[in-house]
């Protein structure tokens, strides 16, 4: 084969000939991983997943190490406060006579991290001063003046007992995940000093010069079954050793080390580490973990992480190969398939390189940009489905909930807009005395408050997979199960939007009468009947709407809660195809223009006083369509027990004026 036949056959695994070009593809491939990159950086939720995939690839990859032979800790531990008067503030005849051992055995810095913000025992504090004062070992001692640790009484006493020279701020860096990864460089105090970190302080008493910036903590993997212990030692065990033996054995324990005197208790300043991926003893004592920083700067604070230039250029190379493949002419499946084992393959041999190099390579970045030019590629060059994908939610999208476009995206064949009669549930709803509330706001103001009212009313709608046909100045009103997409529970669907559009609208209502809008209360209708639904208008102005005598009686359905006092009527038709919503009956109206009564029924809210009152409800109606004389009596009761339920309200009222039965005729909308 030669090299024309090659470039032929490449042209014919490429789609469309505005985005086959080399040009595009590697601007595609660089914006991908530059992005990539960049988020993984700076983005702090993909900076929190890159931070966990290091953890993970740190406890399949790194070797293990022993701890740093050049930090000891002697630790205030569990059998130190047994021995103890009192667990806190830690015993400073103890650390008195602590220090003095552990200056005695030459050690080259001791740092304790211990805050003495407080006065104990007199004479136990004066030794200590004494002994901090006079050791001949270079000490830091943790100090800070921060206002959410120390009060400016504790702050006084901080001051006068701590030198200045021996000060260091103990601060621990974590992440948003509460993990410590860094260690703190320092900041100033009161007085416009630099205050060290602990760290930093530490090292430089070491002979290590530092600089002034946050850097990475190089964690070391335990051996296997071991934990990270530094070569602890309790303090009680130090103070246990005769002069003459501290005098032996102190320089070879802790001789030309860095000691780090701090508590090891359950539950007291515990830290999460990335060991914790390891280990349940990678959450750890921050002196713990302020060994692991002292050991990276006694190191040069060498990063085992690359650099974003190396993350970027390893992204730049499967950038372009997920561009390649998402312009290839193949299935999409399969290309998805060869991209992950591209990006599986990847990781596999990073780790592998981790292992046997011991740096650490990016996986999130390099894999992101992967799949971002993938998408990127293929995005482009799938113009022709996503124009008509487009075109279908163009269509749809002002009538349908995002649900129901979905469904029609995948199932273009139904996206007919065709006339045809149906059974569907219709719902209306309009605003109490809003002409009048109208009249006295301005035009601006208005509107926005009307788009925020009818915002979130569709909302409400689009949740219960309805259609929002047409607003009709404050009124609203929506079709369940519209002919391209049947919902066999349309009306319990409709009832329950009913439901949390009184829930909205009441809600609504509240927020404006706190600004001191008259703001109306929300009556809405739900019926279910037969109508025709389909495009209807001229051949200019087309409007996707549903016409007959069903809708029609929805809409004086809304109107009778005027005449109820209530929120929401629905029709009998309706309420016959609920069965997880419980209803009271109003009344049997006879709704205007029609000469059948219909029994008209409210929706109640499960916690509603209204749907506490259901029983004796039922039993007072009952008694009224049969004519009982208690059905007065009956309703009076339930009016005195319930006076803010106005159907009840006009129930009462109705047989206190001498009215009989439940049968009313509606003579207004």
């Amino acid at each position: 084969m030669n090299f024309s036949e090659w470039v032929l056959r490449a042209r014919n695994l490429l789609r469309g000939r505005h985005f086959s070009s080399i040009a595009a593809l590697i601007l595609v491939a660089v914006i991908a991983a530059c992005v990539s990159v960049f988020a993984v950086a700076g983005f702090q939720p993909v900076t929190n997943v890159d931070n966990f995939i290091k953890d993970w690839e740190f406890a399949f990859a790194a070797h293990d190490q022993p701890s740093d032979d050049r930090v000891r800790i002697v630790a205030i531990d569990e059998d130190t406060l047994h021995h103890l008067p009192y667990r806190s503030p830690i015993d400073r005849g103890m650390l008195a006579e602590l220090l003095t051992r552990l200056d005695e055995s030459h050690p080259r810095a001791i740092g304790i991290d211990i805050l003495f913000d407080q006065p104990t025992e007199p004479a136990k504090d004066a030794a200590l001063q004494r002994v901090i004062r006079n050791v001949k070992t270079p000490l830091v001692i943790a100090y800070t003046e921060e206002p959410d640790n120390v009060t400016p009484k504790q702050l006084q006493y901080l001051r006068a007992f701590v030198p200045e020279k021996d000060r260091a701020t103990p601060d621990l860096p974590k992440d948003s995940y509460g993990i410590v990864r860094t260690i703190h460089p320092g900041m100033k105090v009161a007085d416009g000093r630099y205050l060290l970190s602990f760290e930093r302080a530490l090292a430089e008493r070491f002979g290590v010069k530092t600089i002034d910036k946050t850097e990475t903590i190089v964690w070391r993997k335990p051996p296997k079954g071991q934990r990270y212990d530094y070569f602890e030692t309790g303090a009680w065990t130090v103070n246990q050793y005769a002069p003459a033996m501290i005098k032996a054995v102190g320089p070879a324990l802790f001789g030309n080390r860095i000691i780090l005197v701090g508590s090891d208790m359950t539950l007291v300043d515990r830290h999460r580490t990335p060991l914790a991926t390891i280990s349940p003893d990678g959450v750890m004592p921050g002196v713990f973990a302020h060994a692991y920083g002292i050991s990276t700067l006694l190191d040069g604070a060498v990063s085992p992480f690359a650099g974003w230039k190396t993350n970027l250029l390893i992204a730049l190379a499967l950038s372009l190969i997920g561009a390649a493949m998402g312009v290839l002419n193949f299935h999409l499946a399969p290309r998805i398939a060869a991209l992950f084992a591209v990006v599986a393959g990847y990781c596999i041999g990073a780790l592998y390189f981790y292992n046997y190099s011991g740096i650490v390579v990016g996986l999130l970045a390099p894999s992101l940009a992967m799949v971002l030019s993938f998408i990127g590629m293929d995005s482009l060059t799938g113009l022709q489905a996503r124009r008509q994908r487009f075109e279908i939610q163009g269509m749809f999208s002002r009538y349908l909930s995002p649900k129901v476009v979905d469904f029609l995206v995948a199932h273009p064949e139904r996206a007919s807009l065709e006339a045809e009669r149906r059974v569907m549930t219709y719902l209306f709803t309009d605003i109490a005395d809003f002409t009048t509330f109208s009249e006295n706001m301005e035009s601006k103001e208005l509107a926005e408050l009307i788009n925020d009212y009818l915002e979130g009313m569709t909302q409400v709608v689009q949740q219960h997979d309805g259609m929002v046909d047409k607003f009709i100045g404050d009124a609203v009103f929506a079709i369940f199960n519209v002919p391209v997409y049947d919902l066999p529970d349309h009306a319990e669907r409709a009832v329950k939007c009913a439901l949390d559009m009184d829930k909205f609208s009441e809600d609504f209502r509240k927020r404006q009468k706190e600004k001191n809008l008259d703001f109306g209360i929300t009556r809405i209708g739900v019926l279910t009947g037969p109508a025709a639904v389909g495009n209807f208008g001229s051949k200019t102005r087309l409007s996707y709407t549903a016409q007959g005598d069903a809708v029609n009686a929805a809409s004086r359905l809304e109107g009778l809660n005027k005449q109820f006092g209530t929120h929401i009527c629905v029709s009998g038709e309706t309420r016959a195809l609920c069965k997880e919503v419980q209803f009271r009956e109003i009344a049997s109206v006879i709704l205007k223009g029609k000469t059948v009564p219909t029994m008209v029924w409210e929706p109640l809210h499960p916690e509603s006083r209204s749907a506490a009152l259901l029983e004796p409800y039922r039993a007072a109606f009952a008694k009224t369509a049969a004519q009982d004389p208690e059905a007065k009596e009956a309703f009076a009761a339930l009016a005195a027990e319930a006076p803010g339920d106005s159907c009840i309200k006009w129930h009462a009222e109705r047989l206190a004026q001498g009215h009989e039965g439940v049968e009313f005729k509606m003579t207004e909308k």
